[in-house]
C-alpha cells in the first residue's frame, strides 16, 4: 500500500518545487523590472514622460489612468520636456491631472523646457519643480496663416471662391485677411488665452490680474518662474522624486516605474512613418496650421 502512494507523493513534491521556483523567479524579476505588471513589496512612484510637441493626449491619458488605478503607485511624476502644442490636448491632460491630484500625489518635473501648453499641463500637478535654467512660461496662444497671394500672382495662378458666409474662407492663402476677420481671430485667441490664464490662476492660487500681466507669451527661466509663483521649487528629477516620496508618505526607497513600451512590428513602424509624413505634409500646406499653446522657438524640434 505504501508503495502505491509514492507516485502521488512524488507529483505533489514536484508541484511544490515548481511553485517555489516560480515564486523565486517572480521575486527576482520584480526586483529588476520597473514596468507595468511587475510585482513588488515596495511602494512605487510612476513616471510619465511628456516630450516634444504635444499633438495628441490619448496615450498620456491612458498612462495616467493606469497609474491612478494601481494602488501600489503612491505618487505620479510628470516629467516634462516640451515647448507645448495643441490647445485641446494640453487642456485634456491638465484637466485629468487636476482630477487625480485630489486622490493621488502628482508632481511635475521640468527638464530643459516646459513652455506654454507644457506649462499648462504642469499646473495640473500638486507641485511643480523646475531647474533654475528651465525655459518655461510663454502663457499665450499663437495661430499662423499661410500667405501665397504674391507668389500666385507672379505665377499667374488665380483662385475662384464661392462661399455661403463672409467668414467661410477665413485665412485663405490667396488673399490678405480683412479687418473684420482679424478682429474675429483676435477675439477667438483672447478667449482661448483667458482659459489658460484662468486655469493657471486657480491652480497656482495666484491673483488673476497677476497672471494676466505676464500672459503675453514671454518665456521665463525656472528661477524667474519661482519668483513669480509659477513654480514651487527649484531642483532636478531626483529632487522631484524626494518631494513626491515625502508628500505620499513613502517610507524607505520607492520603486520608480515607467509606462510599458508597446511592442511595435516592422510593418507598424513603416505605416506609422508614412502616415506621419502624410499628416505633416498636409499640415504644412494647409491654410492654417492650427491654434496652439506653443512657444515657437522650438517648434521644429
Amino acid at each position: 500500500m505504501a508503495s502505491g502512494k509514492n507516485p502521488i507523493l512524488t507529483v505533489l513534491l514536484i508541484i511544490a518545487a515548481v511553485g517555489l521556483l516560480l515564486s523565486i523567479l517572480i521575486f527576482i524579476i520584480s526586483g529588476v523590472s520597473g514596468r507595468w505588471g511587475s510585482i513588488s513589496f515596495a511602494d512605487k512612484i510612476g513616471v510619465i514622460p511628456i516630450k516634444g510637441k504635444i499633438e495628441d493626449s490619448t496615450a498620456i491619458l491612458s498612462q495616467i489612468d493606469h497609474f491612478t488605478k494601481d494602488s501600489s503607485i503612491k505618487a505620479i511624476i510628470i516629467r516634462i520636456n516640451s515647448p507645448g502644442g495643441n490647445v485641446g490636448a494640453s487642456q485634456e491632460i491638465f484637466q485629468q491631472l487636476r482630477k487625480i491630484s485630489k486622490k493621488k500625489v502628482v508632481v511635475a518635473s521640468m527638464e530643459d523646457i516646459a513652455a506654454s501648453g507644457a506649462y499648462y499641463i504642469a499646473c495640473g500637478a500638486n507641485k511643480i519643480i523646475a531647474n533654475p535654467g528651465t525655459i518655461t512660461g510663454s502663457i499665450g496662444v499663437i495661430v499662423e496663416f499661410l500667405q501665397l497671394k504674391e507668389l500666385l500672382k507672379k505665377l499667374g495662378i488665380g483662385l475662384e471662391v464661392i462661399k455661403t458666409g463672409e467668414f467661410k474662407d477665413l485665412g485663405s492663402p490667396h488673399r490678405e485677411i480683412t479687418q473684420k476677420e482679424r478682429e474675429l481671430i483676435e477675439n477667438l485667441l483672447f478667449d482661448i488665452r483667458e482659459q489658460f490664464v484662468h486655469d493657471v490662476s486657480k491652480s497656482r492660487h495666484l491673483p488673476l490680474e497677476k497672471v494676466s500681466s505676464i500672459a503675453d507669451g514671454r518665456i521665463l527661466t525656472g528661477k524667474m518662474a519661482k519668483e513669480l509663483g509659477l513654480v514651487d521649487a527649484l531642483g532636478n528629477f531626483m529632487d522631484a522624486i524626494d518631494i513626491a516620496k515625502h508628500m505620499a508618505g513613502i517610507k524607505g526607497e520607492p520603486k520608480i516605474v515607467y509606462p510599458r513600451r508597446q511592442r511595435i512590428g516592422l510593418l507598424d513602424i513603416l505605416l506609422n512613418n508614412i502616415s506621419r509624413r502624410l499628416v505633416k505634409g498636409i499640415t504644412n500646406n494647409s491654410v492654417v496650421s492650427g491654434v496652439y499653446y506653443l512657444w515657437p522657438g522650438f517648434r521644429n524640434q
